[in-house]
């Protein structure tokens, strides 16, 4: 696979430059060489994008849903056929270590999959009637075209988890990827989806910005939905643009999870456990552990494990099979990162461990006497920082993790699965875990979030139903007797 020259627009099911004057420079973050570059995508090109996915959907209309099974299936052949290219553009595009590219193709075969089944699950009812003689059919059908706003932390799943189930329900898609990773979140998509033999226009990938398009994809009389994932800012923007044209919006945006530790917990594995929810990929998952809260009869205990265990990781080149963390996407997240810390300190935080700040390269940074009013327990550390808070009680737990205006994943671990049940019950989250990680993504589990971490819910019968829309037709086999 050619990946490297994946620098141009795909539109319509042709590989063209984008419209615009303008240049975007594709980076490596962590080498700072350019991957490649692209003539972004301007308005007519984003219309264009949207015309050739509605004309596509009615080709696509066409096909057997058994073939398009089939095709979809082609996509996750096509992947596993070139795995090793595409690892390798993760771990440049957007300095993903290997183990985080082995994560993510694992999320997206699995999604790819689960889509493969909606052609199959395009299913309707018959309804009795009120009228005599008259059937009611409700038929299952898709939206029409779908457009996709992916983030760059997990580009090639978080674009493809609304990719592949809006093409699985029928639907033509147009996808705007992240500019910092236009490739691994977008046109190596198409790619994927031109070789599995969708037809031709049904996915298009438009590498752009906002400064050369404004609402423009948003606004567009073509799509019904727009797909958003990213931060919650933005994702309430989106949001409220795509009401206003009477869009339904999808939105999966921040997080701010607590990692909740009992004094009855299995130590060690909680330890483990809270590293991964944190520090993979950097910490830029919207599911991270921001906050690490831990009953004060162990507290001392986990915090001295923890920081060994988070002094332990190694960061550097994400080409390194032993590195842990490779650096942020870009140098506005090392800045932002910095400044949160350092406002933190102000406000009377300490730091246990404090990693330096390298361009683009955060070593860890562990924070304790932090409170609730300071911004690093409210705002989400997209990056390698976390608050560690003891409690007393699983009320004072609970209180703690719900101080917050996000609602999107969390944790609990105890040796009593039902206690922690009843607790997890509590917290005000999308979806929380019992001696698990807070990262979890499965392809037939509703996942999304409460409060500003979103709305709507993906994967599985979820994504289904959020992609497709409801027709009734009643058919009178004699005729109504009418009052005048």
């Amino acid at each position: 696979m050619e990946i490297e020259k994946l620098g141009y627009q795909f539109i319509d099911g042709e590989w063209r430059e984008g419209q615009s004057n303008r240049i975007l420079s594709d980076i490596n973050p962590y080498t700072n060489e350019v991957i490649t570059e692209f003539k972004i995508a301007n308005v007519s090109d984003v219309d264009l994008a949207y015309q050739a996915a509605q004309q596509a959907k009615f080709e696509w209309d066409k096909v057997n849903p058994y073939k398009k099974r089939e095709i979809l299936e082609n996509a996750v052949k096509y992947i596993e056929e070139n795995e090793e290219a595409i690892t390798s553009i993760i771990m440049d595009e957007l300095g993903g270590t290997r183990l985080k590219a082995a994560f993510e193709i694992g999320l997206v075969k699995n999604i790819i999959k689960e889509a493969a089944t909606f052609p199959l699950r395009m299913e309707g009812k018959i309804l009795p009637s009120t009228i005599d003689d008259v059937e009611n059919r409700l038929y299952r059908i898709p939206v029409g075209v779908v457009g996709v706003i992916s983030p760059f932390n997990f580009p090639f799943f978080l674009s493809m988890k609304s990719v592949a189930p809006a093409i699985g329900a029928g639907n033509g898609v147009v996808l705007k990827p992240h500019e910092d990773t236009p490739i691994t979140g977008g046109t190596l998509i198409g790619k994927i989806f031109e070789k599995a033999g969708v037809p031709k226009g049904l996915i298009n990938v438009v590498v752009t910005d906002i400064n050369e398009i404004g609402d423009a994809f948003v606004e567009h009389p073509i799509p019904r939905i727009i797909s958003f994932t990213g931060s919650t800012k933005v994702g309430s923007y989106i949001g409220q643009v795509a009401i206003k044209n009477f869009k339904k919006p999808v939105l999966e945006l921040g997080g701010n999870s607590a990692f909740i530790v009992l004094e009855d917990a299995d130590l060690d594995y909680a330890v483990n456990a809270a590293t991964f929810s944190r520090f993979t990929h950097q910490g830029q998952i919207c599911m991270s552990a921001n906050r690490i809260l831990v009953q004060k009869s162990i507290y001392n205990e986990f915090l001295e494990k923890y920081v060994a265990k988070v002094s332990s990781l190694r960061v550097g080149d994400p080409r390194d099979p032993e590195t842990i963390i490779g650096p942020v996407i870009n140098d506005r997240q090392a800045a932002n990162l910095k400044a949160m810390i350092e406002k933190g300190i102000e406000e009377g935080a300490r730091a246990v461990l404090k990693g330096n700040i390298n361009g683009r390269m955060v070593e860890p940074t562990i924070l304790v006497d932090v409170t609730p009013d300071m911004s690093v327990m409210q705002e989400e550390l997209f990056g390698p920082v976390v608050c560690v808070i003891p409690f007393e009680t699983e009320e004072e737990a609970i209180q703690i993790a719900n101080d917050t205006r996000f609602g999107l994943s969390g944790a609990i671990h105890t040796a009593n699965l039902e206690r922690g049940v009843e607790l997890a019950k509590k917290v005000h989250t999308g979806m929380i875990h019992v001696n698990d990680l807070t990262i979890n993504d499965e392809p037939i589990v509703a996942f999304g979030g409460e409060k500003q971490s979103g709305i709507g819910r993906l994967n599985g019968e979820w994504s289904l139903e959020e992609f497709t829309t409801l027709k009734w037709i009643a058919v009178n086999y004699s005729q109504r007797v009418l009052p005048y």
